[in-house]
């Protein structure tokens, strides 16, 4: 059997591509994911294409369902941990608390139940390896990003951890931490619908990273000989320095 791996968040953007970079290099995907109809159609298209892809609906902040998720699983090679998001751009004295709860629950709670269940299946697979997709935003803050900011921080640290705590075991933990990538739903989801306000986050910006650009890296880093572990990649387009520091035409 082709090695598995479980991909969250795979409806659509970084998620949807990784998955789409993992089955082409031989791996049957699972695709986990709220909105059956994406994964459905996504594993249709990879299964026309000749590859191995199970869509399976879960939301990665209900524990009860992943943990049946996981006791229904044959095997697990790879955990890419995308399902994440963030809410508003609010200032931290006045920005909503549910928005700070929701985003820790996804982004944290969620990679918690998700790598807890599987870890086992990831031990006994010999050669696991964990990736945690998190963010710049979790290693510099910015304005207006305090809750978000906050939970990638978290995402951070919960990799971090890992990785001491697994030390000696078969099990890699890879973080990926993206800049600025311009997807059809982040920014969107994050204003709340609107598209002048979710646009102007990419304004000017000649060439933003893509949801393939953070897969090829995600694929690239699975990929390494078992014994090769990338402990943290950063991916930014050449326009953004850093998080205050992007070069926008005009």
């Amino acid at each position: 059997m082709a090695p598995t791996a479980v991909v969250t968040g795979a409806s659509s953007g970084i998620g949807a591509a990784t998955a789409r970079r993992l089955a082409a290099a031989g791996y049957r995907v699972v695709l986990a994911a709220r909105r059956a109809d994406r994964v459905e159609a996504l594993a249709a298209e990879l299964t026309d294409r000749g590859h191995q892809a199970v869509p399976q609906v879960l939301d990665v902040t209900d524990r009860a369902a992943v943990d049946a998720f996981a006791a229904a699983l044959d095997r697990c090679d790879v955990l890419v941990n995308n399902a994440g998001g963030a809410l508003g751009a609010d200032p931290v004295a006045t920005a909503d608390p549910a928005d700070w709860r929701a985003m820790f629950e996804v982004n944290v709670m969620g990679t918690l139940h998700v790598t807890q269940a599987l870890l086992p299946a990831l031990r006994a697979s010999g050669d696991g390896t964990v990736v945690v997709l998190s963010s710049t935003a979790g290693h510099v803050a910015y304005e207006g990003g305090g809750g978000y900011v906050a939970a990638k921080h978290g995402a951070h640290a919960l990799a971090g951890t890992l990785r001491l705590e697994l030390c000696g075991e078969p099990v890699r933990v890879i973080e990926v931490a993206p800049g600025m990538v311009r997807t059809d739903e982040f920014a969107l989801n994050r204003y709340r619908g609107d598209g002048d306000k979710a646009a102007a986050v990419y304004a000017g910006v000649a060439g933003p990273l893509v949801a393939d650009d953070v897969a090829d890296a995600v694929a690239w880093a699975v990929t390494r000989p078992s014994h090769v572990n990338v402990d943290l990649l950063v991916l930014r387009p050449r326009a953004q320095a850093a998080q205050h520091k992007v070069h926008r035409d005009g």
